[in-house]
Order: C-alpha cells, then structure tokens, then sequence
C-alpha cells in the first residue's frame, strides 16, 4: 500500500493552485491566475490577488481531484504554502488548507514557497541528488542553493538576491521597453528578433554568488532613455538584457557546482521557462560535465504540484505536522522546506526586535 494521497495548495501571490501527488508521482493538478486582472496596473496588487484566491480556491481544488480520478475524502495530508508571499493571498490558502485538513482528520503541513520550486523538479526527474546546487530564479527570488536532504536537511545558501531580482529586472525594464506585463515573456518573446550583442549592458557582482539586477535595470532605462525622440530598437535592447542575465545566472551556477564538487545542476523557478536561460545552462552544463535537470514549463511558475510535492516528501519522512495555529510569514526566510510559524513565535521575535531596537537607542 502506498503512501497517502497530499493535496497541496499554492496561493502566495497571483496563481491559486492544487495539485495532489502520492509517491513522488503527480496525480493531477489544477490552476487559476488573476494576472490579467493586474495587467493595467504593471504589476501585482496585493488587494485584488486576495480577492481572486477566495473565488478560486475551491474550483482549483475540485478540478484538480477531477483531473485526478479522486475525491476528497480521498485525501491523506494537506500542504498549504505558509511563506514568503503577500499576506492576505497566504491567509486565504491557509484558511482553505485548514479546513479541508480539520474537516478531514488529515494533518497539516506549512511548506515554503521556494522549497517548493525546488521539488517541482522530482515530480518530472525522480528524487534530487545529494548533494545538487539549485539555481532558483523568479519575480522576487534568485537564489543558489546547496541541497542534501529536502525534507530534513538544512539548506545551505551560497549566493541570494540583494535588490531586484532577475524576474523583477525584467519587468521593471519590459515596462520602460513598452513591452506588456508580465515582463519575462514578453522580453523572452521580443529578444527572439533581436542581437543579444547590440548593447554591453553590465554583468553585476562577478566576483560573488549574490545577484543584484538593480544595475542592470537602471543601465537598460538609461538605454532606452537615450533614444529619447528616435524609434527604440526594443528587440536589440531586449535580446541583450536577456543575454546578460542568463550570462550571469548560469556562469555563477556552474562555478558554483565545480567549487563545490557538485554534479547536478537544477534550475527552478518562473525565470527558469525563459528560453536563453535554459539554453545557455545547457550550453555551460554540458561543457562542464554537469548534470542540467530543468522543470517542464507547467511546473516552472507557481502552483499546488509543487506544494504537494513537498508536502509528500515530509509525510514519507515522517515529518511532524504543523501545530493547530500554525500562521502565514510573508517573509520567511528559506532555512527547511517544512515551514511552520505560529502568531506567538513572531509576536516574540517583533518583541524582542523592539527591545533590541530601545536598547541600542539607550546606549
């Protein structure tokens, strides 16, 4: 007999999303996302994302069983994404987890939202590699990870956004391109018919494995600035932000893995469907002797599979559930793929915040 059935629920910023997975293998999936509903503003907000996840929660989750063969009484566990992400978005996932476990009898497991990028990968490639480096890359992350064990081990973080992220460069910079949100696609689209070399944009922090792609933003704004009353070549300027991103992703990655002696690569995450970005890992991988393992694009931008996937690697390792009050940390950093905070543990850090803050004032 197999392990239980786990339904996962994603809902941290624009896309509700269910997926149940049993095994290591996805059984089925569903997802709604309210990003045309963003569109005319140029970005998320945070109000109307609340409101489209309680209108979306339970259609999700009933197709998603639909498209599974199952019930819900079907359901063994259930994992609901607990941070980081926009509070109210969270709240409303955690609500709709919570009573879909307590209705059930089933436990509960708080995941975070970037360790499930990171399982997204073994429901296409089986179990990860221990060790592998993870390259995660999307609108608010870009992150590189040392990974052993997902469901126990502390992950080891060797480089980490410091400003924007290479999502966010794209589409803060696809916005001053006149090009259509959300800015990833439309750049990946755009560059297609343009010189990735026509322009030397800068390759930011050479030397470490942060990233920082808030020069890169401000370069190409001035760019384009500067055709101020001339035609903008957009598919030139797209193509070489697009090229100096993937440059710099993939050539931090694959140092990364041969300091470390690693033999896998795995890139997660939205950035990771961008086309120049797959192929210049490819590329570098290859000529490297490194092992590239890349989600199928349905699994590359949020949504429950991945959640789910998390979540059945904590029940398979026997992994506690979360406490009955367990809560929402929107800025959760990534220590452990389980991720369960309670109102009282952050009531204690901001007290303990404040009174650091009054000491120090004191001095």
């Amino acid at each position: 007999m197999g392990s239980a059935v786990v339904l996962g629920i994603e809902s941290s910023c624009d896309e509700t999303g269910a997926g149940l997975v049993r095994d290591g293998r996805l059984l089925g999936h569903a997802l709604a996302s309210s990003m045309d509903e963003h569109a005319r503003y140029g970005g998320v907000v945070p109000e109307i994302a609340s409101r489209a996840h309680l209108h979306a929660l339970r259609p999700v989750v009933r197709r998603a069983l639909e498209g599974a063969g199952l019930r819900l009484s079907d359901v063994g566990a259930v994992a609901v994404t607990t941070g980081p992400g926009l509070s109210g978005a969270l709240q409303v996932g955690l609500a709709g987890a919570k009573g879909i476990a307590y209705s059930l009898g089933v436990p509960l497991y708080g995941v975070h939202h970037l360790a499930g990028h990171v399982a997204a990968d073994t429901l296409e490639h089986g179990p990860l590699p221990d060790p592998c480096m993870v390259l995660i890359v999307s609108g608010g992350h870009t992150s590189l990870l040392l990974v052993r064990d997902l469901d126990r081990d502390r992950i080891a973080h060797l480089g980490d956004t410091l400003d924007d992220a290479a999502g966010e460069c794209f589409d803060k910079v696809a916005r001053v391109f006149g090009l259509p949100y959300p800015g990833g696609p439309a750049i990946d689209r755009t560059a297609r018919a343009g010189d990735p070399r026509a322009v030397p944009f800068p390759r930011p922090l050479p030397g470490s494995y942060d990233f920082s792609f808030s020069g890169l933003k401000t370069a190409a704004a001035r760019w384009a600035e500067g055709h101020t009353g001339r035609e903008l070549p957009v598919a030139d300027g797209a193509a070489s932000l697009q090229e100096a991103v993937a440059d710099v992703l993939t050539r931090k990655a694959v140092a990364a893995c041969t300091e470390h002696g690693v033999g896998t690569l795995v890139v997660v995450g939205g950035v990771a469907a961008n086309s120049r970005v797959r192929s210049l890992a490819e590329e570098r991988c290859r000529a490297a002797g490194i092992e590239l393992r890349v989600p199928p694009l349905r699994l590359c931008t949020d949504n429950g599979a991945m959640i789910a996937a998390v979540g059945d690697l904590l029940v398979r390792a026997g992994a506690p559930p979360a406490p009955l009050d367990v809560s929402v940390d929107p800025s959760a950093p990534l220590e452990y793929a389980a991720l369960h905070p309670v109102a009282a543990e952050r009531a204690g850090a901001a007290g303990r915040a404040v009174a650091t803050r009054r000491a120090v004032a004191a001095r």
